[in-house]
């Protein structure tokens, strides 16, 4: 069991959290409008609870699911609240279009989040190449991990496993960049043809 703690109210918020409680975690909900926190907590039942904006989390933990360009200051505001977690981002910085990444080419939103929290913060890139509705749907798909702390690593891993879903470390935290860049290639392939009930997978084939 983990114990998790979302900030932010939205689909992903949801899907995630629905998962997490099926999965035997603890599960806090925080948003910056506290209604909105209430309402989650309670559509999700099964003792979801909810925490104040800017206190320290209650879970090990911590998923950023806000909208990219809140993912810094967001971090920033919490400070050092934020000591000692495993955050997750699960943001992707997509221009207006969805064509391009909207930050630098040498960084992350990852990146920038672990340079924006203390220093014994854990940030670790994950969740950001599903779409909430085919999360929601709880097959078992793969999770693309990023981050430089084996041990946040394995423990974020253990919990995407009580999931249902696929772990699958994509190396230190410089390959944000990288899995920031496969979600716009998602983007593509959902536009031109495959349709958005779609993710991004691993095919473990055997050689002979």
């Amino acid at each position: 069991m983990t114990s998790v703690s979302i900030i932010g109210s939205g689909n992903m918020a949801s899907a995630i959290g629905t998962l997490a409680l099926k999965g035997g975690n603890t599960l806090e909900i925080i948003s910056r409008n506290p209604d909105k926190a209430a309402a989650l907590a309670q559509a999700l039942g099964k003792g979801a609870t909810t925490g104040r904006w800017g206190a320290k989390p209650s879970g090990d933990v911590v998923i950023l699911a806000v909208l990219f360009e809140a993912a810094v200051s967001v971090a920033s505001e919490f400070g050092e609240a934020l000591a000692g977690k495993i955050v997750v981002d699960i943001t992707n910085p997509f221009n207006p279009s969805s064509t391009g990444l909207a930050i630098p080419e040498d960084t992350s939103i990852a990146q920038m989040v672990a340079e924006a929290a203390p220093a014994s913060t854990h940030v670790v890139k994950a969740f950001n190449t599903l779409f909430s509705h085919v999360l929601a749907a709880g097959d078992p798909v793969d999770v693309f991990i990023a981050g430089d702390d084996p041990q946040a690593k394995a423990s974020l891993s253990a919990f995407i496993t009580s999931l249902g879903l696929r772990p699958r470390d994509a190396g230190d935290l410089s390959m944000a960049h990288w899995l920031e860049s496969a979600s716009l290639l998602e983007m593509g392939l959902a536009r031109n043809g495959l349709g958005f009930d779609i993710s991004l997978g691993v095919n473990l084939g055997r050689t002979k």
